[in-house]
């Protein structure tokens, strides 16, 4: 046969497709093939057993089904009237099997014809996952490339099985398995189901800290957010390892250094060393703490004019020879600013200028204010809200589009919306604008899901053993309006409550709420009678600044007294009847506390009245005033959890007629102070000692709140107290 009639094949096969195979761990062989095909020695001579003399008079395709035969020639590096180059055609060879749209590939020479021989690989008709429930399909999907009507390669499946072990990393799970089965189809399609086998969470066995001396490992492990495995974590997840988790209890620990003035702290990246059984982590921390220093001189410059830094320095709140505290220059920084701004400077730039004296081991602050670079807000993108709608986010920025660009109330906006509760993660950056002098503002929020069904039980020391079920959603259809309702069963007192709330009502600075409730006590054992409540309340409420709200609510209730024992008193037993209160009050509150969720510092100061007589059967006017006070001893005891509270009450009712009733009276005992029973303290009547109430109110308590040697995901803290 001469060379002619002779047909020597170039062939690199990747695999046979069976109806149901899987996939290991371990790389294919046949793609490191098709990458290496020029260092494959056999494969190169079966190129060159390929007659080089004569030209490519014609490229035929054969196999192809879904790919245009232009489209595939399109790859060769030989075209019609090049030479049999053998080189050219390993090239040839290697260049089809990069696109990954074939899974075997053939050259061979019919004469003077070049015949390509193509194996289309498979198109993926579905993906499907089996036995995921810690990673929802939604989540794999977004990570995952291949996808419904993609090509199917076995390189891809490998990639997309490491994607979902990383995936389970993220949740802790480094046990995880995945195994990859494919089901052959007609028409070169096929199947492929990921099986998963999840394991079991991977905890953190211990958390270990190298270098420290000045404060304790187990005063760091409470300064960290990661815990260490325990039983009674079973409803947290603090206690799995997480790598995003460990760089931010490094930023704690620094940021808890600095507050204690070790300026030169320096926190390593964290290790984690995973046990043989893959089952836990052991973590560390290296700390080198460095020298504590103290604040030496803190002067305010200023190059504004009718600026007095004199007056600046009263507002600095940074006081000389106290120790060190980093947190406290941002936020001498941000008071500064707003008090420059209060007179009229819309840009303004507060600079801090930190210097050491290493020798007597103090920190000189200067804080130089200057104005800012003229720079507005041009507009201000939202993205991320699928649910929630745009107004919901915007309305809680401190600027709008026009105002001068102002970094301060940026982090404040963020704060604001991260606040509200209905996103997870919330994040606020600024972008160069259309011109030198514009700024883009742009908030990327996460979602989270804002509805709540609630089942519980307990003991209250008020009410007895009690049952409760509730149903809340706090952002209803996006719009930030939060509606419930709610119900509890109890030996001494049952109610239902159904309430909306709109934080932004008119879409102004005005929260309107509306409480439709029936409340039954049962006050027996106190005052021989019980009493049911059946009303309603509507209040609006508004913010006068960033510290002072008043909130005003309408109430109408009717209260039926009944169910009086024969051993009852003369003053309850004139109680007996309905009656309609309709009342009129209004609070009005001081808050300057750092957190109204879990302060530790500040003050907060109410002070109520309720009239009733706007129709109804009562008329009087109560008052009540409420404050409280947070001494922390941090700086003393060196945790911020240690905190001096006094807290003090006053209230006076004045009856305006003749018809006083005891229900409307102040009653004491209780939550209200403690070691006495509800309405244990007061006037009793002589027969029969029912609680009478009182007109006159006032209390006073001293608290010690700190820590208890449990979990903090616990959520308890002990308390020495006294009350009057």
């Amino acid at each position: 046969m001469g060379l002619v009639g002779r047909m020597v094949l170039v062939r690199m096969r990747a695999a046979l497709l069976v109806s149901v195979f899987s996939f290991s761990l371990v790389a294919p062989m046949w793609p490191a093939m098709a990458q290496d095909a020029s260092q494959d020695t056999s494969v190169r001579r079966m190129a060159q057993a390929i007659s080089p003399s004569g030209v490519i008079a014609a490229i035929r395709v054969e196999g192809n089904q879904r790919i245009e035969s232009g489209t595939i020639v399109s790859y060769l590096v030989v075209q019609q009237g090049d030479s049999f180059d053998p080189e050219r055609l390993d090239r040839s060879l290697k260049s089809l099997y990069a696109t990954g749209l074939f899974a075997d590939v053939v050259l061979r020479r019919d004469g003077s014809s070049l015949v390509v021989r193509v194996e289309e690989n498979p198109i993926i008709n579905q993906v499907a996952y089996e036995g995921n429930k810690k990673v929802t399909d939604d989540a794999l999907k977004k990570v995952l490339s291949l996808k419904p009507r993609s090509v199917f390669t076995t390189a891809l499946v490998q990639s997309d099985k490491q994607k979902i072990l990383e995936e389970y990393s993220k949740k802790g799970r480094f046990g995880a398995r995945v195994d990859a089965k494919v089901v052959k189809l007609d028409q070169n399609r096929v199947n492929l189901v990921f099986e998963i086998d999840e394991g079991s969470d991977t905890y953190i066995a211990k958390i270990a800290f190298v270098g420290n001396h000045v404060f304790s490992e187990g005063r760091l492990r409470e300064v960290v957010s990661s815990r260490e495995e325990a039983w009674w974590r079973f409803l947290s997840s603090t206690d799995s390892y997480d790598p995003d988790r460990l760089q931010y209890d490094r930023e704690l620990l620094r940021r808890f250094y600095l507050r204690n003035g070790y300026a030169d702290v320096d926190i390593s990246i964290p290790t984690a060393e995973l046990t043989s059984d893959r089952s836990a982590f052991f973590v560390s921390f290296t700390v080198r703490e460095g020298e504590r220093y103290a604040v030496g001189k803190v002067e305010v410059k200023s190059s504004l004019k009718n600026v007095d830094p004199a007056e600046l320095r009263e507002v600095v709140g940074i006081d000389e020879n106290d120790w060190y505290d980093g947190s406290l220059v941002d936020t001498a920084v941000t008071k500064v600013s707003d008090r420059v701004r209060a007179q009229g400077y819309a840009f303004v730039d507060v600079k801090p200028v930190v210097t050491r004296d290493v020798a007597k081991k103090l920190i000189n602050m200067q804080f130089v204010v200057g104005e800012g670079p003229r720079v507005y807000v041009e507009r201000i993108d939202i993205a991320g809200n699928v649910r929630t709608q745009d107004k919901v986010v915007r309305r809680e920025f401190r600027l709008a589009e026009g105002d001068a660009f102002n970094a301060d109330l940026v982090r404040r906006s963020r704060q604001r919306i991260q606040d509200t509760g209905y996103f997870s993660n919330v994040s606020v950056t600024s972008a160069p604008g259309s011109t030198p002098d514009k700024a883009v503002i742009n908030a990327r929020v996460e979602e989270k899901s804002t509805g709540e069904l609630t089942f519980g039980g307990g003991y209250s020391t008020d009410i007895g053993p009690l049952l409760n079920v509730g149903l809340r959603e706090r952002n209803l259809v996006g719009s930030g309006i939060s509606a419930g309702i709610n119900g509890t069963l109890a030996a001494k007192q049952s109610q239902v409550d159904v309430n909306v709330s709109n934080p932004y009502f008119l879409d102004r600075n005005l929260v309107a709420a509306a409480d439709v409730f029936l409340i039954r006590t049962n006050l027996q054992s106190l005052a021989a009678y019980e009493e049911s409540r059946v009303g309603a309340a509507f209040s609006v409420g508004y913010e006068l600044n960033e510290h002072l709200r008043q909130n005003w609510t309408y109430s109408i209730v009717q209260r039926d007294v009944y169910n009086v024992l024969s051993t009852a008193s003369l003053y309850v037993q004139d109680e007996v009847g309905v009656s309609l209160l309709s009342q009129l009050g209004q609070t009005l509150t001081f808050d300057f506390r750092d957190s109204k969720i879990d302060p530790h510092s500040g003050y907060v100061f109410r002070l109520g009245t309720d009239f009733a007589g706007l129709g109804g059967d009562v008329r009087y006017l109560r008052t009540k005033v409420d404050a409280q006070y947070l001494i922390p001893l941090e700086h003393v005891l060196g945790d911020p959890d240690y905190i001096l509270a006094f807290l003090s009450s006053a209230g006076y009712l004045a009856t305006l007629g003749s018809n006083e009733r005891i229900i409307d009276r102040f009653f004491l005992g209780g939550d209200s102070l403690r070691g006495f029973q509800t309405a244990g303290v007061g006037p009793h009547a002589l027969v029969g000692g029912d609680s009478l109430g009182g007109r006159l109110l006032w209390t006073e308590s001293q608290e010690l709140r700190f820590p208890l040697p449990v979990s903090a995901d616990l959520g308890l803290s002990g308390r020495v107290f006294a009350d009057v």
